[in-house]
This record gives structure tokens, sequence and C-alpha cells, in this order.
């Protein structure tokens, strides 16, 4: 398991630290040769002043510059460090995120949705990882959050393998408008992926992006646990098969 962003950080502290002491080295040298000039310099023609203050000026200002960035870079890496460990945390948590795909696991495939307003003629369909229609279900949503369960049975009665699916909601109201319907994907954080720019949630097959992620729930000691956004005696919307 690669970890970039550290490795990257950690390159950049050992360069700046040769830097700092290079312009160390220099800053003494610097100093011992205008030691030596000022002990020897001709009195009847003395050495400029404002000549090497200027110098001395540069010099403090590359200290201070390099200072300035070994402290982002320690600010970096503990931001870095910070984001690693909130990421963990999520392990073993349920969570629904941005999305319209689920893993299709023992018999169940969740996903969370929510609809902007009363949805008169809503029509569910899911599609495999190849992008085939499997499932399509018509019926009636209330608005708000509620939750859609697939038990894996296609439209022509057959049992689907496990994998990826996509679900896609529509639907109009008693007029005839269209009413948005957002959907999430929702399912328990097994792992980590740290080999990229940013941690990555593992949830079942899928990898979702903390930023992506809309709420986080302890999974309920339960056989199926119910999707975030469900409540577990409320009763679910009336579908038509």
């Amino acid at each position: 398991m690669a970890v970039d962003g550290v490795s990257s950080t950690n390159s950049a502290a050992t360069k700046n630290a040769a830097s700092r002491q290079t312009i160390a080295d220099n800053f003494d040298t610097f100093l011992s040769i205008l030691t030596t000039q000022l002990r020897n310099q001709n009195p009847l023609d003395p050495l400029d002043t404002n000549q090497f203050t200027q110098q001395l000026v540069q010099f403090t200002g590359v200290e201070q510059q390099l200072k300035t960035n070994e402290f982002l870079e320690a600010l970096l890496l503990n931001t870095q460090t910070t984001a690693r460990s909130d990421a963990v945390s999520y392990i073993g948590k349920q969570v629904s995120a941005s999305g319209e795909t689920a893993e299709l696991k023992d018999g169940g495939a969740y996903w969370a949705y929510n609809a902007e307003a009363n949805v008169a003629n809503a029509t569910v369909t899911i599609k495999n990882s190849a992008g085939q229609v499997v499932y399509t279900e018509t019926g009636s949503l209330n608005a708000g959050p509620g939750a859609f369960l697939w038990d894996g049975v296609g439209s022509d009665g057959s049992t689907k393998p496990d994998g990826v699916y996509t679900i896609e909601i529509k639907g109009t109201n008693l007029k005839g408008n269209e009413v948005k319907v957002s959907t999430q994907s929702v399912g328990v954080v097994t792992g980590v992926d740290f080999s990229g720019s940013e941690p990555m949630l593992t949830v079942g097959k899928n990898k979702v992006a903390l930023k992506d992620v809309t709420d986080v729930r302890v999974v309920p000691e339960t056989t199926t646990p119910p999707p975030a956004g469900e409540d577990p005696d409320e009763e679910e919307p009336e579908t038509e098969a």
C-alpha cells in the first residue's frame, strides 16, 4: 500500500533541510569573511556598511522563508495524518454516498433515495455492470427520504449474480410534471484505500470518496441492516409490480 502523500512530504522536508543546512554554512562563511574584512579594512577607505547590511537582510529573508516552508510542510503532514485517521474510523460503519451504484450480495442490494415531492408515477430501473436492464418496477413514492431494497430477482424471474448494479428512479406528479429523485448508494465500509491522492472508502466492490459521504451510521444488530434514512418502524413507500 503506497502512501504517496506522506512520501512526497518527507522528500520535500529532506530537500528543505539540506537547503537550510547549505544556507547556514554559507551564512557562517559570510560572517567569517565579513569579520576578516572589518578587521583588516583600510581606515582611510572603510567598508561600505550599506552593502553588507543588505546582504545580511537577504540571508535573513531566505532563512525565514525556509522556516515558513518547514511549518507548512509540518501542517500538511499533520492534516494528511488526521484525514487518514478519520477515514479509518469509518471502517465497520454503514455509509450513504451520492451515486447510483450498489453491490448485490447475500440476496439484497440497497439504495437510499430522496424525492423532492410526492411521485404519483415512479419508474425504477436497475442495470447490471454491462449496462443491461435487469429489473424494472413502477409505483408511487412519498416526498422525502426513503429506501429501496432489491432482492436480486430480475424482471424475467431469474436470480441475478452478485455484483455491482446501478439504479435510476424517474417520476412525475399527478399533473405529469417531472419530480427529481436523487439516489444514494448504501453499504458497510470494509477498508480504506490510501494509494491515491485522497483516502477512498471501500464499500463492497465500490470506492467512495469521503467528500461524497452524506450519512454515517452504526450498523444495526440485525440480520439485514436497513439502509440509512429508513426507519424500521416506518412503512415503506407503496409500489406496484
